[in-house]
């Protein structure tokens, strides 16, 4: 999942979160009555934030955010892996051969799922959660280590997409799976929120959930909300691109963060299903551009998984806006597709 930091050009409120950076203008209104609001809170473990600019018709952001939190807070009864009474833990509690009803967009994402797992050969898995917890970083697991080999065979046999199916409103696994739902979830709610903000008549609006965004028209002054690409480094903050964004989701995801040491070699957070490890490669973050917020989540991972060589070969087969930023001996390098710079509009700077 990708960050951001919300900047204003005079004092408004700051966050970190890594990855993305919003360039913002000053909460000021205009002459003509409107206004940029902006309100954020807790979520999934970090935080959300919205800005739109308000209309004399539009309502005001008390009543904006209550309609917000009740949307993150459906999602987080519906797709959490860390609180017991969520529709996934209770899913993931049932042993193989058994079925639950699950709300439509449980069912949804699971789709979606399922074709990023067929689309990447199985690289892309939702029930990795089994070597998330075994390699240290999942919600059940007990610290960061190399498994034994034993230990890993044992474990791969609870992963894999294809244990799961959907029996009309029910689903269903043959194995003991797990899913879990962190590379799609938050772009679904960009998503749910976005859709509920264009409902209220909101036409200018930048949304973020975890880091995960999506922005459509323009601001106060006119000018398209501006998205600045983070180097992925812990030390500093170092811009990479910044582009305009104007209708589309953005997503990046990167392995700098969340990741161990062990005997001088270094694993990450992110996983690929067919060998049960961590990946192994040169690529360092990869940023998505995309209509949908939930796809661009999706999407940033798998490339991600993929890695710099095929990950580009799927993103250019795909059509999918995608920045790549590589490792190389002498810092980072970075790569962007036709599809990126035409996706932003081709206003990078």
């Amino acid at each position: 999942m990708a960050g951001v930091v919300l900047r204003g050009d005079e004092d408004l409120l700051t966050g970190r979160w890594g990855g993305l950076v919003v360039l913002a203008g000053v909460l000021s209104g205009c002459g003509n009555g409107e206004s940029l609001e902006r309100f954020d809170g807790p979520t999934m473990g970090s935080r959300y934030s919205i800005q739109y600019v308000r209309h004399a018709s539009t309502p005001g952001p008390k009543a904006v955010q209550v309609d917000v939190e009740n949307i993150l807070a459906e999602v987080d009864r519906q797709f959490s892996t860390y609180r017991s009474d969520s529709d996934t833990v209770r899913f993931n509690a049932l042993p193989a051969g058994h079925c639950q009803v699950m709300p439509g967009p449980v069912l949804e994402l699971i789709r979606v799922g399922e074709q990023l797992s067929s689309q990447s050969d199985g690289s892309f898995d939702l029930t990795v959660e089994p070597l998330l917890n075994l390699w240290g970083f999942g919600p059940q697991s007990r610290e960061e280590k190399v498994p034994t080999a034993d230990a890993l065979a044992l474990m791969r046999q609870r992963v894999g997409h294809g244990h799961l199916s959907i029996d009309g409103d029910r689903l269903c696994k043959d194995a003991p799976v797990e899913v879990d739902f962190n590379s799609l979830a938050a772009g679904y709610a960009v998503d749910r929120i976005a859709g509920r903000l264009e409902v209220l008549g909101i036409d200018s609006y930048l949304v973020e959930v975890t880091g995960e965004l999506k922005a459509t028209g323009k601001k106060l002054d006119g000018s398209a909300w501006k998205i600045a690409l983070e180097e992925p480094r812990d030390d500093e903050q170092v811009t990479q691109k910044i582009i305009a964004v104007d209708g589309y989701g953005l997503s990046t995801s990167g392995d700098y963060r969340n990741y161990f040491q062990q005997d001088g070699k270094r694993y990450s957070h992110t996983f690929d299903a067919r060998t049960g490890a961590p990946v192994a490669h040169a690529l360092a973050s990869v940023t998505v551009i995309h209509p949908s917020a939930l796809m661009a989540d999706g999407l940033s991972t798998l490339l991600l998984i993929l890695g710099p060589e095929r990950g580009w070969d799927y993103a250019e087969t795909h059509n999918i806006g995608a920045f790549f930023v590589i490792r190389a001996d002498t810092g980072f390098v970075t790569r962007t597709n036709q599809a990126f710079e035409r996706f932003s509009g081709g206003k990078t700077e």
